[in-house]
């Protein structure tokens, strides 16, 4: 029986941290570092590991989000958007939003890519992914953190 495989994503925050000398918790772990710290996960599964940046998730750039939606392509173009870019420009899913500028410039696309990302990271199923995104979960994406970095439009 082949064992399962995992694609590790490091951000760099949130749960990429580690403590210093003074006990003061450091961001910036890359992938390789977060595998290191699980040493049985490579008996369990087959890894794959990629640092995409090393800054906390409350400092991520728009195109740190686009960056993101680039990782997880299989599962945006199963994803529907509600922006109704659909009918204005002919997008058939939300992948088609990020292949273009049209992601970067509409926050509808931006909270629900951040959403399938994070949804993705909780091992939800593309089929899960999309019910919470026709419930309208998005809405309550908090893009605040994001908007701190990003430059002004």
């Amino acid at each position: 029986m082949s064992k399962p495989r995992i694609h590790i994503l490091a951000l760099g925050g949130t749960i990429a941290t580690r403590p210093d000398a003074s006990g003061t918790m450091q961001m910036g772990l890359g992938a390789d570092d977060l595998v290191a710290a699980v040493p049985l996960l490579g008996k369990l599964a087959e890894i794959e590991a990629e640092t995409v940046s090393r800054v906390g998730s409350h400092s991520l750039s728009f195109d740190q989000i686009h960056a993101l939606a680039a990782k997880i392509k299989p599962v945006l173009y199963q994803q529907p958007c509600y922006c109704y870019c659909d009918r204005s420009v002919g997008h058939k899913s939300l992948l088609d939003c990020y292949a273009s500028e049209h992601g970067s410039e509409c926050d509808i696309c931006q909270k629900e890519a951040v959403l399938a990302y994070q949804q993705t990271q909780k091992g939800k199923t593309p089929a899960q992914i999309r019910a919470a995104i026709i419930r309208g979960d998005w809405k309550s994406v908090d893009m605040k953190p994001y908007m701190a970095t990003s430059p002004s439009r």
